[in-house]
């Protein structure tokens, strides 16, 4: 069975989420372009990466893998990184880091994530 998740930015050509199966999907998720820091905008995308979670009956624990992606790597971005561990504790999810130019010249941070969640949501 597919479940797909209504849009969280907008644009109602993506799904913020599609669970299929056992897993949950997760696309697009950025926040606080008011601030030009990666540590709050990390932050802020994960607040956001977590209330797409919760809906599906999930948390930060079943976070299997995420692709996290910046603007450019400096030693500010870094702090990414730092904030990761607020959110995921010592039981990171596999992670790869990219750069990219993004739409919004605002956007530093921005991830797509994959959760397991077996039967629950």
């Amino acid at each position: 069975m597919i479940t797909r998740f209504p849009t969280h930015v907008g644009d109602p050509t993506c799904a913020s989420a599609v669970r299929a199966g056992g897993f949950l999907f997760l696309a697009h998720h950025a926040g606080g372009f008011d601030r030009r820091e990666y540590a709050a905008q990390t932050r802020a995308t994960l607040h956001s990466l977590g209330e797409t979670l919760a809906p599906a009956g999930a948390g930060f624990e079943d976070v299997v893998q995420v692709t996290l992606w910046l603007r450019e790597l400096t030693d500010e971005t870094r702090e990414a990184w730092d904030v990761f561990a607020e959110f995921f504790g010592d039981q990171p999810p596999a992670r790869m880091t990219a750069t990219t130019d993004f739409f919004d010249p605002a956007c530093l941070v921005m991830v797509d994530a994959v959760a397991y969640v077996g039967d629950r949501g």
